[in-house]
């Protein structure tokens, strides 16, 4: 996909989460009312974090997605690990907040009204946040976003949050116990801080030019695997996941006696290889000598490998 109708993607899917967040938000708000639960007020104050990051988030993407320039020549994809950070301490606060309204009512529990209206608005409202949930996550891993599939997931949570407060409020009914309802919303609060924690926490991994994973540089070597059986071999290789973009440096070990043209065309055919099995790459190659202790370690490596087919 061209990098402009990218962005426009990336864009809509987030005014997406700001209109989805907008309507539960209102919805939750109204269920909240309707029966004085603070298990559904603790629903509402996500929703409304929900919001806050979807507006992060959406600022973020469309400085992300801003092609190099001058003063940003590897691009400015880091800039979401800023929105996925900012919503987890957006995340943090909201738990704050609804652990201090739960201590209140823990210590001054107060009867619930209008249960069934208030608890079928609030499924209503888990319902629409299951289907962006889905449509942010499977979209953001498609285009390597993590500010659009971290907010993905945070709908997502917020979908299983909503479910434990309508059993919680549902049983409060059912058993009249008042107390059960304030310990739902601090159950909430823990929840979504687990949450929160794992999304700072990936952000700062981003932030320091954490490496790409295992699985990928499993696809890497795997790319490399055709060039060893023809005498390559390849050292310090490096590798950096900024954003939606890879990086990954390579040295490359070919004969001696090879010419320039012929180890140039050598590196294209590589970075070429490596570009299709790792989308968004940006691969740096260097071209070295093979000295003769290395090229009888590599003839050894083929010759290995050559054994068990003649067998």
């Amino acid at each position: 996909m061209p990098a402009t109708s990218e962005r426009t993607f990336l864009t809509r899917l987030m005014w997406l989460s700001i209109a989805t967040a907008l309507t539960t938000i209102t919805m939750k708000t109204v269920a909240w009312r309707l029966t004085g639960s603070v298990g559904l007020f603790s629903d509402a104050i996500e929703s409304l974090v929900n919001l806050l990051a979807a507006i992060v988030g959406l600022i973020m993407i469309r400085w992300a997605t801003r092609p190099p320039d001058a003063e940003h020549v590897f691009g400015h994809e880091k800039a979401e690990y800023f929105a996925a950070g900012a919503e987890g301490m957006f995340i943090l606060g909201a738990a704050a907040s609804i652990a201090y309204v739960a201590v209140e009512r823990l210590l001054h529990p107060a009867a619930l009204e209008s249960v069934g209206p208030g608890l079928a608005v609030s499924v209503g409202a888990s319902l629409i946040n299951f289907g962006v949930a889905l449509t942010l996550i499977r979209s953001g891993r498609r285009h390597r976003s993590i500010t659009v599939e971290a907010d993905g997931r945070h709908l997502m949570t917020d979908v299983v949050t909503s479910a434990g407060v309508v059993i919680g409020v549902l049983a409060v009914a059912i058993s009249g116990w008042h107390p059960l309802d304030p310990i739902v919303a601090i159950a909430v609060a823990l929840n979504i801080v687990i949450t929160g924690v794992r999304l700072i926490r990936r952000s700062g991994a981003g932030l320091m030019d954490r490496g790409l994973p295992a699985e990928e540089l499993t696809l890497v070597e795997g790319a490399l695997a055709p060039y060893r059986k023809d005498g390559i071999d390849f050292r310090e290789l490096m590798t950096r996941r900024s954003g939606r973009r890879s990086f990954v440096s390579i040295a490359v070990l070919a004969p001696p006696d090879w010419t320039i043209a012929r180890g140039h065309e050598l590196l294209e055919k590589i970075e070429q290889s490596i570009g299709a099995v790792i989308p968004e790459a940006t691969v740096a190659t260097h071209l070295e000598p093979l000295t003769e202790g290395e090229e009888k370690k590599s003839g050894a490596r083929r010759a290995r490998r050559r054994g068990p087919l003649r067998r």
